[in-house]
C-alpha cells in the first residue's frame, strides 16, 4: 500500500517538478523541506528518466497559436505549451487499454467543459451492455470534474475520480489526468488550442 502512496505522492509532485523554469525552487516549495519525499522523487526520476521528461514544442508543431497539447501514449504523459511559451506543464496520464482504441493525430480543443456528464459510445455500449447510458456531473462520472472536448467525436482529455487509472492503459480511447491536474490544465488551455496525439 506504501508503493502505490509514494508513487502517487511522486506522480503529483512531478507536475511542480517538472514545471519550466523554475523547477528547482518550485520542487523545494512542494515538499517543504523533506528529504525523505525529496529522496524519493529523486530515485523515481531516475527509474523514469527515458519516458517521462519535459520536451520541447519544435520537433511536434509549428507554432504555439492558441497554446498546444501533447498527449504521449506511450511514456503516458501530457504536455502543454502556451502561446506565449512563458508555461509549459507535464502531466501523468492514463491511456486507452488498447492500439485498436488508441487515435492518433492532429486535432484541436473545440468545447472545455466544468462538471461534464457522460453516456458511453455505442461501441462502448456493445462490450459492456451492462453500462447506465447517462451519468451526471459528480463523483460517479468517468469524466471527473473537467473536460476537453476534441475535434474527434467522442474523445476528450479529462479527469478521473479513479486515481489508480492514472499511469495506466486504462481508458477506453481518451486521455485521463488526476482532477487536481485537469482543473489547471483547463484554467490553461484556449478552445482552438492545438493538440497531438502520439
Amino acid at each position: 500500500m506504501s508503493n502505490i502512496l509514494n508513487r502517487r505522492r511522486f506522480l503529483q509532485a512531478s507536475t511542480t517538478m517538472l514545471t519550466l523554469p523554475l523547477a528547482a525552487p518550485m520542487l523545494a516549495q512542494s515538499v517543504e523541506g523533506s528529504t525523505e519525499v525529496e529522496a524519493e522523487i529523486s530515485t523515481v526520476v531516475r527509474q523514469n528518466i527515458s519516458s517521462f521528461r519535459a520536451l520541447d514544442w519544435q520537433p511536434y508543431f509549428d507554432n504555439l497559436k492558441n497554446g498546444a497539447i501533447l498527449a504521449d501514449t506511450k511514456s503516458r504523459a501530457l504536455h502543454f505549451w502556451s502561446e506565449d511559451e512563458t508555461i509549459y506543464r507535464l502531466y501523468p496520464t492514463s491511456v486507452p487499454l488498447t492500439g485498436d482504441l488508441t487515435r492518433l493525430g492532429r486535432t484541436r480543443v473545440t468545447r472545455k467543459v466544468e462538471g461534464p456528464s457522460w453516456a458511453p459510445t455505442p461501441s462502448m455500449r456493445k462490450r459492456n451492455p451492462e453500462w447506465p447510458s447517462f451519468v451526471g456531473p459528480g463523483p460517479d462520472n468517468p469524466l471527473g470534474t473537467h473536460a476537453l472536448y476534441l475535434s474527434w467525436q467522442y474523445y476528450r482529455i479529462h479527469g478521473t475520480h479513479d486515481t489508480r487509472k492514472i499511469g495506466r492503459r486504462s481508458s477506453n480511447g481518451c486521455i485521463g489526468l488526476f482532477n487536481e491536474h485537469i482543473a489547471e490544465l483547463y484554467s490553461l488551455t484556449k478552445t482552438g488550442a492545438q493538440v497531438l496525439l502520439i
